[in-house]
């Protein structure tokens, strides 16, 4: 699998951080510089139908070997990394045959540690990929590409392994929520399709969070603090009284599984307006509408104890629960299940505690489950990856291609 981890390496050296502060699409110059050679890269490979449009979009297809009709697939990973840290210059270091203990990251100043992240405790043995402590890895969701792009070329140099018609797609800006923005599902024509832009191995997901953006916006009013009495109005204060007012056991740090959560993801602070940006993540819709209204009421509540400034809230919805669309067609789960066994994976059927461009597209009538590709902690400097859950992620996209087709027979 040597070429599965220089690919992955080629486009992490690629900066494509993506920007939600930018209208265009994609949002970021970095992201069309991979696209293209990504693109190169398919063409390389014998690909056919390899398109890359001007809103940075990737698609390609491996025809069917069979004589016999089988439902066309398809599989999606993304391009940009998140706005969470930085994805310049990433420097990534090898730890062979890990043996438990912490690992210094770089010069040291960073450490990634077992008792921080147990993860590592189930990965002795393994070859990790780690960061230097500066950056983000770009495993999500370089490696997801990666590993499309390897099982492909698995799938074209052994003709003895069966498969119908494969789709491939490579987005951008998945990590700002508009990854299936411009996504044409017409034009990629799979039935259903799989993300590969999970965690750990064995994971296999369709149930996201509903998620909402809730900005709530304090506004004051900005007088030089020498003549400021009776006058100014810090809206810095309004702020700081609207985050002690929000529940502090349901935030991310204090919930697992199915349990949702408000997050202060982003402050914009000064004395005239600061604005506060919440991400609201619920598994129920009903819980989610409740969540947003307890927002609101908040803002509700200070506006009437305030006798000076005020409090607005403005709600966006990013992605809803897939479950509701994927779940109607249980032979999609099924073989990815089945594909998992046959390579001695044990499946791990869990909820998405994010999303991914599979949450949206299965709203725009493309089921689309998300599986694992052997990276951990996404967004941060202390991100990594196992090469052999790498190698694995691999081995199961090949046998979906290949059970798909047999059960077709």
């Amino acid at each position: 699998m040597k070429n599965l981890i220089n690919r992955f390496l080629s486009y992490v050296a690629v900066d494509t951080q993506s920007d939600s502060e930018s209208p265009s699409c994609p949002s970021t110059s970095g992201q069309l510089i991979l696209a293209e050679k990504i693109k190169q890269d398919l063409l390389g490979i014998g690909l056919s139908d390899v398109s890359l449009d001007e809103n940075g979009y990737i698609m390609a297809k491996l025809p069917s070997n069979v004589d016999y009709d089988v439902p066309v697939i398809g599989f999606v990973a993304h391009m940009d990394t998140a706005p969470d840290a930085s994805g310049k210059n990433v420097n990534p270091q090898f730890i062979e045959n890990y043996q438990g203990g912490d690992i210094a990251l770089g010069n040291g100043d960073e450490i990634l540690s077992p008792i921080a992240f147990p993860d590592l405790n189930g990965l002795h043995g393994h070859t990790l990929i780690t960061t230097d402590g500066t950056t983000l890895l770009g495993a999500d969701n370089k490696a997801g590409i990666a590993e499309i792009i390897t099982a492909m070329m698995t799938l074209i140099s052994t003709p003895s392994i069966e498969h119908g018609e494969i789709r491939i797609c490579f987005t951008p800006d998945e990590e700002i929520a508009r990854g299936a923005n411009e996504f044409d599902v017409e034009k990629f024509g799979a039935e259903w399709a799989y993300t590969v832009d999970g965690g750990p191995l064995g994971e296999l997901e369709f149930e996201n969070f509903n998620a909402t953006t809730a900005t709530v916006i304090c506004h004051g009013v900005n007088v030089h603090p020498g003549t400021a009495k009776d006058k100014l109005i810090n809206s810095m204060t309004i702020a700081s009284k609207f985050i002690n007012m929000m529940p502090a056991d349901q935030t991310p740090e204090c919930t697992e599984g199915y349990e949702g959560f408000f997050h202060l993801g982003d402050m914009k602070a000064s004395v005239p307006k600061t604005e506060l940006t919440y991400l609201v993540r619920d598994f129920d819709e009903k819980n989610q509408a409740a969540r947003i209204e307890f927002i609101q009421s908040l803002a509700e509540k200070l506006n009437g104890e305030l006798e000076k400034g005020r409090v607005e809230v403005v709600i966006e919805e990013s992605y809803r629960n897939m479950r509701e669309k994927v779940e109607p067609f249980p032979h999609i789960i099924e073989n990815a299940r089945q594909a998992m066994i046959d390579c001695n994976i044990e499946p791990d059927i869990k909820p998405i505690r994010g999303g991914t461009d599979g949450a949206r597209l299965s709203f725009k009538g493309l089921p689309c489950p998300n599986l694992f590709t052997g990276g951990y902690n996404f967004h941060g400097i202390h991100e990594f990856a196992s090469v052999e859950t790498m190698e694995k992620s691999v081995e199961v996209i090949v046998k979906l291609a290949e059970l798909t087709a047999k059960r077709q027979r």
